[in-house]
């Protein structure tokens, strides 16, 4: 899923989006996170608040039953510069069922992302975690760690044609630091955001 490709947002300045040419619109106004050139964002930032993707339920199409969800993505905290030290608690929804949160240890700015352009500022935020949240019967995991209890049966997958993934700071997180979103040409990891359904045989 391009990561500008979301289908509702809801954030807080300090925020912005950046393609690998250069920054898209106006830094810390959340209304440009609507504006149609949003398509090519390859870093997303903001304080508080989310973005939603929704992808296509193809268990559904093919008739097969779910035996997990695990969703990929490269992410980090975000603060003004950069901090190591910053945790932020970093909350997944699926089909508006919160599966879990995840802390983000900091905001890294320490060397330049693998994949991040020559142009943006070392000061800026360079590159994150990969984490993988698995939701399975046993529960949501994240980065290998279980997060909640909350199983596959809890989302309804069966009565929806599309998947919604919904990341974000929640209003009531412990550690609001911010959250960064790195996709295809920015960061470690030279991928947007995967979904990939394993299917009961």
């Amino acid at each position: 899923m391009p990561l500008g490709l979301y289908t509702a947002c809801d954030v807080s300045a300090p925020c912005g989006l950046c393609s690998t040419e250069g920054v898209l619109g106006l830094l810390d106004v959340p209304d440009n996170f609507l504006n149609p050139n949003r398509m090519s964002a390859a870093l997303i930032w903001f304080n508080r608040g989310f973005v939603e993707y929704k992808f296509p339920n193809n268990a559904k199409v093919l008739g097969a039953q779910i035996d997990r969800l695990e969703f990929s993505v490269e992410l980090s905290s975000e603060v003004p510069g950069t901090n190591t030290d910053w945790p932020s608690d970093v909350t997944m929804w699926i089909n508006h069922v919160r599966v879990g949160t995840w802390t983000s240890p900091g905001d890294y700015g320490d060397r330049r992302g693998t994949y991040t352009p020559r142009w943006w500022k070392l000061e800026g935020s360079q590159y994150g975690h990969l984490v993988v949240w698995r939701i399975t019967n046993d529960g949501t995991f994240a980065a290998d760690q279980k997060v909640s209890d909350v199983g596959l049966d809890a989302l309804s997958l069966n009565e929806h044609h599309a998947i919604r993934m919904r990341i974000g700071i929640a209003e009531d997180a412990q550690h609001p630091g911010g959250l960064n979103l790195f996709g295809r040409g920015f960061g470690n990891h030279d991928q947007d955001i995967v979904l990939k359904l394993h299917l009961k045989r």
